[in-house]
């Protein structure tokens, strides 16, 4: 593959207390032909998480139509699973409404956090969403006792097909404590209630690789392509690439996504957690720069596949 850098998208401009920086992970849905509404988590200054959204013109992404002047999707009761942020990771729309699906973070005391999989839905074309409930969709596991999240959603085949992040261990990396997680597979027949055990799907490379960020997919041509975030000891974040015929078996094909740092500027240190769409005969790519989205978010445009 080959894309080209269309440069930064949108960086919060500090205007509002809920959305002081940050604006990650892109998660884009077609509220029309022509307008793309991205939904992102701003962070307040206590990097407290909650959902709103940028809407970009499809055919020129760079131009920004509105920002959201509050949140379509606040934190959660306190005690709750996301009482201390929510981060979007996909927009599907099932039956005239649509399902956000989100990470909701806990802060703990023998681990720095807890992250499992909420659901959202909206019945006024995203502008609002309600919880479905206010436990999670995707609750711990015997092998998923800390992270159970950052979950892509396709309705495929007659029936909900996800594939998400999930482990049971922290690790220390350069003196920070951080969570340890592969990639994973589970379906529904409604999108909501999911089996209490997910498949690995994408294991680590190396003993460098130890996390991977949201996957984010499309099927094409009957083969299913995933981007995704890679997490490692010697360079931290980085894109990832693989292709499966099944959703299950996967190939990696990292070095052939085409993509990296700039030289300089808002994505110069690191790239990660990726979202494509296609629209009419292009594809753009979605995604964040320097540390870990502080920056914003920006585009690339695909010249070859």
């Amino acid at each position: 593959m080959k894309w080209a850098k269309q440069g930064l998208i949108y960086c919060p401009d500090g205007r509002y207390f809920w959305a002081k920086k940050y604006a990650f992970p892109p998660t884009p849905h077609f509220i029309s032909e022509d307008v793309i509404r991205v939904y992102v988590a701003f962070c307040d200054e206590k990097t407290v998480g909650r959902v709103g959204f940028v809407d970009i013109d499809a055919e020129n992404p760079s131009v920004v139509l509105k920002v959201s002047e509050k949140p379509v999707l606040d934190i959660g009761t306190s005690g709750a699973f996301d009482e201390d942020g929510v981060v979007p990771t996909c927009i599907l729309e099932v039956e005239g409404k649509l399902y956000l699906y989100y990470v909701g973070y806990q802060l703990g005391m023998k681990v720095r956090y807890y992250q499992f999989e909420g659901l959202a839905i909206s019945k006024n074309g995203g502008n609002s969403f309600s919880r479905y409930s206010k436990v999670p969709i995707l609750d711990r596991s015997d092998n998923e006792l800390l992270n159970r999240t950052s979950a892509f959603v396709m309705y495929d085949e007659d029936f909900f097909k996800m594939w998400y992040v999930g482990g049971s261990e922290w690790l220390e990396v350069k003196g920070k404590l951080l969570p340890k997680y592969n990639i994973r597979y589970l379906e529904s027949k409604d999108g909501i209630t999911w089996n209490r055990q997910g498949r690995v799907c994408i294991n680590f490379a190396n003993e460098d690789e130890y996390a991977f960020g949201r996957p984010y997919l499309i099927k094409d041509a009957g083969i299913y392509k995933m981007f995704y975030s890679i997490r490692t000891r010697s360079k931290g974040y980085g894109l990832g690439y693989a292709e499966s015929k099944d959703g299950l078996n996967w190939v990696r094909k990292d070095r052939e996504l085409g993509i990296d740092v700039s030289e300089s500027g808002w994505d110069s240190q690191m790239i990660e957690y990726p979202s494509v769409v296609k629209y009419k005969d292009r594809v753009y790519m979605f995604y964040n720069g320097n540390n870990c989205g502080e920056t914003g978010f920006g585009y690339a445009v695909l010249k070859e596949w």
